[in-house]
């Protein structure tokens, strides 16, 4: 932990690592660090800040849990391989995205597409995108976003600018001006209004969202027994339609029906949930059919991917389409109960589709540190999205619990490249690997993790 190492100069980002640093020296100060950022001490304390829906929304899962179960026994039966007497001292966290390189990020993972962080806490979307820009990580706005696309790509343009003086806050290594400048994707959720979904694209460019995630999981959600024991649909009482109440062509679906979002929030956020998470399927014409229109929208250099795949056979059908990627997911566990492991889908979707050249394999589902993201990537994935991490420190701390988390996360992995010997996110492959026989036995004791 020296802050004076003469190889920090030579690193191309800042020293991360250096944060576990600054968090120990803060009782000389006489002060703690924010809380403890263990997943499991996270959602305690999230469960605490929030309402009883709140909590329920952000933890329930599919059925009785056993695909959220089983992301993480996937995870169990890979065992990281340290490397000895390796020359660390400058190691790289930066990640190049898709084949091209187009953009540069901070680290090999980002902000996963979340609805409604209104629930969370008020600043919601706006405090996520604001942490990420600082960091120079990804950020992805959800359809079900709870505040204009315009307003959450000001939030992700406010944090790009403070990116060099948060770190010389934070970090302070002399690195602050390596933080580069991360995208932000859009997620898409598609209505059956084409115009609808035009509109959609359209303010997504025009707000700067450089590539577009088309989730094919969440035509309707999942059966969750919490939620729905609870009659807990936050739009149904009038929640989290901002994004769509904002939208032209919505607005104008809004007057044929008389429906007004000032007068009746309830029936708008209605309205618009339903017209979203409409509980229709699509099929691969139609999102063949997205892509275009968002290629001719916002050029063909944006790339568009598919979310949710869990199946070779769909990963080869999207790389055929000329998909520009997929990622790797089941939504968490939140919508097909029993289901595959989603790093074991990884796993077998690398084997197929990794080599496509052009095509960008990335993960989501079940991450919980440092450690998580390097078994994903070692397995193939070239980038890893992180979701309920960042809600917890939402939900604890508003903007600063998310700066928390993601500061820590950065340091975990910075840390962990060190330990682990790995002087690149090129050089981590299935070599840092021991893996077991796939295990769907389920634990014991079930953990919400």
């Amino acid at each position: 932990m020296d802050a004076k190492s003469p190889h920090i100069k030579n690193r191309d980002t800042p020293q991360w690592g250096l944060y576990q640093r600054n968090m120990f020296w803060k009782y000389n100060e006489g002060e703690l660090p924010p809380f403890n950022t263990h997943p499991d001490v996270l959602e305690r304390l999230a469960s605490r800040k929030l309402s009883q829906n709140g909590y329920l929304y952000a933890s329930s899962n599919a059925g009785l849990s056993h695909t959220h179960l089983a992301n993480r026994q996937a995870f169990f039966r890979h065992k990281l391989v340290s490397r000895q007497l390796v020359d660390t001292n400058e190691r790289s966290t930066r990640t190049k995205l898709f084949d091209n390189g187009k953009w540069e990020v901070s680290a090999p993972f980002g902000i996963a597409p979340v609805g409604i962080n209104k629930i969370y806490h008020d600043r919601g979307e706006l405090a996520v995108a604001k942490a990420a820009g600082e960091l120079g990580l990804v950020y992805s706005l959800s359809t079900a976003g709870s505040y204009p696309i315009e307003e959450v790509g000001a939030a992700h343009d406010e944090g790009r600018a403070n990116r060099f003086e948060e770190a010389k806050k934070n970090v302070g290594d002399g690195n602050e001006e390596k933080v580069p400048e991360a995208p932000r994707f859009f997620q898409l959720y598609m209505p059956h209004d084409d115009e609808l979904t035009l509109s959609l694209l359209k303010r997504a460019h025009e707000a700067g969202f450089e590539a577009c995630l088309l989730t094919t999981d969440t035509a309707q959600l999942g059966w969750r027994h919490d939620d729905v024991a609870t009659s807990n649909y936050a739009f149904y009482r009038g929640i989290g339609g901002e994004l769509g109440f904002t939208d032209p062509v919505f607005q104008k679906r809004m007057a044929e029906q008389g429906v007004d979002p000032q007068k009746d929030p309830v029936r708008a956020a209605t309205m618009w949930i339903d017209t979203i998470w409409h509980g229709r399927a699509w099929s691969w014409e139609k999102a063949v059919w997205a892509r275009e229109k968002w290629q001719e929208i916002a050029g063909k250099d944006k790339p568009f991917l598919i979310k949710g795949i869990q199946s070779v056979k769909d990963a080869k059908k999207a790389a055929d389409l000329g998909f520009e990627g997929v990622v790797v997911s089941n939504h968490a566990g939140r919508q097909v109960d029993g289901a595959v492991g989603s790093l074991d889908a990884l796993e077998s979707i690398v084997k197929a589709v990794g080599e496509r050249k052009g095509f960008t394999v990335m993960f989501d589902s079940g991450v919980r540190g440092a450690a998580d993201v390097m078994k994903a990537l070692a397995l193939g994935a070239k980038f890893v999205f992180i979701g309920r991490l960042w809600i917890w420190g939402l939900a604890i701390m508003g903007e600063e619990g998310v700066r928390h988390v993601l500061r820590s996360l950065l340091a975990d992995f910075d840390i962990l490249m060190n330990v682990m010997g790995v002087r690149s996110v090129e050089e981590i492959d299935g070599s840092l690997l021991e893996s077991g026989p796939r295990v769907y036995g389920l634990l014991n004791e079930k953990s919400k993790l």
